[in-house]
């Protein structure tokens, strides 16, 4: 039978190891025997591990209490499997006294922790911590965010930083950096004091610098809060906050390393917002190469939403002159644009349709008109008259053909079928 996680509370604050004989010393915290004595002993230090406080006495007290608890959830752990786990859960000493005693210490740990975080030298440690109190606990999170966490954890991020010189200096410093980006992204930030704090430059710089060259997984975690502060429903243009070409130029830098696809998934999401929200921000984007960055995925992708995402970002960069140019210039973007027309979704078809009417009606070029006919998406735009479709989506394609339907026909490959048909829009 396979043991679940230890608690959080059976582990020792200096290890993380579960406890064979827990002590506890003056301040009230409990350690693992071998451990609070290493740290006194041979260490010749004389504060309190977690909470860095000075220890007025060097006894040690075994913490019966917690080794009986202990004790019991590994004999259930290790129980026969013929048990009925709702009897043997229910009626051990870890039901009735580990949850109201382990939300207790939890609590009052976080805090503690939280209190001595900015001095203590063990900030890894501390913040894995906060992170492992306060996983799926609503409760614990609004907790530590009125308890002014949010700003603590932001100050601490950026001293990490500061210390580390980027990623390329101080690793422990670093490490911690990436550890506070971990506890923030575990957090709702949906309060507009959470988002203010951490929208502040001595914040949104460290996540910006491990959105850029972190880790993978802390580039992950600076996408989450990024993700956060773009959906936040009031509050402001929070990319008036922000260095738009660095986050502009970041998000395109992990869509191009394809390192997740939980990764580039969110990236297109802020894209999207920064798009949608900066003041020239489309021509920025286009300018640091966007659109062809966006051509090249669209050209692999597989999954609906992503392809969605990626047509309505290039909807929008051709709006602009020079996004429209760009996609003319590259030699796979009608290909890309044409394969996904009745083939994803509805949704995918109507922006497929926007983007070709963008290119081939508001700016036309000789090469745009070629290139549709020759990747297939004329066949389609004439297929599209035959089957249902948005009003709007119905129009543009009529419009297309009908304006560019004779430059069409001079082609060998245009369909034999729709000349006539042609002759009847024109």
């Amino acid at each position: 039978m396979a043991m679940d996680e230890p608690p959080h509370l059976f582990l020792c604050p200096i290890s993380m190891e579960l406890m064979e004989d827990p002590v506890t010393v003056s301040t009230g915290v409990t350690y693992e025997r071998r451990s609070i004595e290493e740290w006194l002993f041979v260490y010749r230090q004389t504060t309190c591990p977690a909470t860095m406080q000075p220890l007025s006495n060097f006894d040690l007290t075994p913490n019966h209490t917690l080794k009986r608890v202990i004790s019991s959830w590994l004999d259930r752990g290790t129980s026969s499997s013929s048990s009925s786990p709702s009897t043997s859960t229910l009626s051990s000493p870890i039901h009735e006294l580990a949850t109201p005693l382990s939300r207790a210490l939890e609590q009052e740990r976080l805090l503690a922790a939280l209190a001595e975080l900015e001095e203590t030298p063990f900030k890894v440690t501390k913040l894995k911590n906060m992170r492992a109190c306060m996983a799926g606990d609503v409760a614990m999170q609004g907790e530590f965010v009125a308890s002014g966490g949010v700003r603590v954890v932001g100050r601490v991020m950026a001293q990490a930083l500061a210390e580390s010189g980027g990623a390329g200096g101080d690793f422990s410093a670093f490490a911690a950096c990436e550890e506070a980006a971990a506890v923030l992204a575990a957090l709702p930030l949906s309060d507009e004091a959470s988002v203010r704090v951490v929208l502040a430059p001595e914040c949104i710089r460290p996540v910006m610098a491990l959105l850029q060259r972190g880790g993978a997984e802390a580039r992950l975690h600076a996408m989450d809060i990024l993700t956060k502060i773009s959906s936040f429903g009031s509050g402001g243009d929070w990319t008036a906050c922000v260095d738009i070409d660095d986050v502009i130029k970041s998000l395109l830098e992990l869509l191009s390393d394809e390192a997740s696809a939980r990764l580039s998934s969110r990236a297109l999401d802020v894209l999207l917002d920064v798009v949608e929200r900066a003041r020239g921000a489309r021509a920025k984007a286009v300018e640091v190469g966007a659109v062809h960055v966006l051509v090249e995925l669209l050209a692999d992708a597989e999954d609906r939403r992503v392809t969605e995402r990626i047509l309505l970002l290039l909807k929008r960069l051709c709006k602009c002159p020079e996004g429209r140019l760009a996609f003319a210039e590259h030699d796979l973007s009608v290909a890309a644009v044409a394969r996904t027309m009745l083939r994803v979704s509805e949704l995918s078809t109507q922006l497929a349709v926007k983007v070709l009417w963008l290119v081939s009606v508001v700016a036309p070029s000789e090469k745009v008109l070629e290139d549709m006919m020759l990747t297939g998406a004329v066949a389609k735009l004439l297929g599209l008259l035959h089957v249902e479709s948005s009003p709007s989506t119905k129009q543009k394609t009529v419009r297309m053909v009908r304006i560019h339907g004779v430059v069409w026909r001079q082609y060998a490959c245009f369909p034999t079928d729709f000349r006539d048909y042609l002759r009847l829009l024109d």
